[in-house]
């Protein structure tokens, strides 16, 4: 892990997108009045005739990428994902989810490392929402390279898909010659006293844990999960089988996010205790992000603490 070079992943999909428009000209872009924040900006500079932005109005920028889906384009969506995945849920659950249609929804600034724009803006309930939703995917990359992955790889796919990125910037995981598998978590470390489960921007956080606690002579393993839906089965049965205590640890609400979505799994196939860190059915907080990591007890520190 790079922890010197450190890239938001909103940074990595706006240049991600960028690339992805010079190969494929039926990728359209929308965003809501955000474009600088939320990093389509790139696009639309290089793609004008391609890029729509619909102002503040976030359920019709839904609706109008679900009319372009129907037209053979491939629409990302963007905006904040307080507004993408609250204010127009309707829209993602009527217009594009439930007729099944291309249409993939990125939304940026996710979680309460979104920092001083506080609890109003620190979106800790969509990966609930948003995985609840019949035909809908969810992806939550954990740096850079994977993020550039994901948002080629999902316009080969046809269907709805949620993909959560973040404003705070994290250290660069993975080298680019890494290897993805939707639906496929990835294996950090061999460690048999414990596992780490984590997504998005907390992997960063596990693995530093996962440093801390080897000077201490615990061995864990961290499991990255950056498809949430489709969930990865089998390594979550395989760790609970190998490793003697479970974790979780998300920038989200503990219902219904991560952590609920492992022991799920857990419940149906391998019954074993899973601690769940992140936050406890709250509201964010305005501050910085490292401190809200540390205050929610989802930094490193916090996680190690655990064992």
């Amino acid at each position: 892990m790079n922890t010197e070079k450190k890239i938001a992943t909103r940074q990595s999909y706006g240049e991600a997108l960028l690339e992805l428009g010079k190969k494929n000209k039926n990728i359209v872009v929308l965003d809501a009045d955000l474009s600088t924040a939320t990093k389509t900006n790139m696009f639309a500079k290089k793609f004008p005739e391609r890029f729509f932005d619909i102002g503040i109005a976030e359920q019709d920028m839904i609706g109008t990428a679900a009319g372009f889906a129907t037209c053979g384009k491939i629409p990302y969506a963007s905006t904040f994902a307080v507004f993408a995945a609250g204010r127009a849920y309707d829209q993602v659950r009527n217009s594009v989810a439930y007729p099944n249609l291309n249409v993939k929804i990125c939304a940026t600034h996710a979680g309460i490392t979104v920092g001083e724009d506080g609890a109003t803006h620190q979106m800790i309930e969509d990966i609930s929402l948003m995985r609840a939703i019949p035909n809908m995917m969810v992806i939550s990359p954990s740096d850079d390279t994977q993020t550039k992955w994901v948002i080629e790889e999902i316009s080969k796919m046809d269907g709805p898909v949620y993909v959560r990125l973040s404003r705070y910037a994290t250290p660069v995981i993975y080298d680019k010659n890494e290897k993805f598998e939707i639906g496929k978590a990835l294996q950090i470390g061999k460690g048999t006293d414990a596992t780490i489960f984590a997504t998005g921007d907390t992997v960063a956080e596990a693995i530093k844990a996962k440093e801390l606690l080897e000077k201490k002579g615990k061995f864990v393993r961290v499991i990255d999960i950056h498809t949430i839906k489709p969930i990865d089965k089998e390594m979550i049965i395989k760790c609970a089988k190998e490793t003697e205590v479970l974790l979780s640890v998300e920038d989200h609400n503990i219902i219904g996010g991560l952590g609920s979505a492992i022991a799920e799994v857990l419940t149906e196939e391998y019954p074993k205790k899973l601690i769940r860190l992140g936050i406890n059915d709250s509201f964010g907080k305005s501050g910085k992000a490292e401190e809200l990591m540390q205050y929610f007890g989802i930094d490193a520190k916090s996680i190690a603490d655990k064992f």
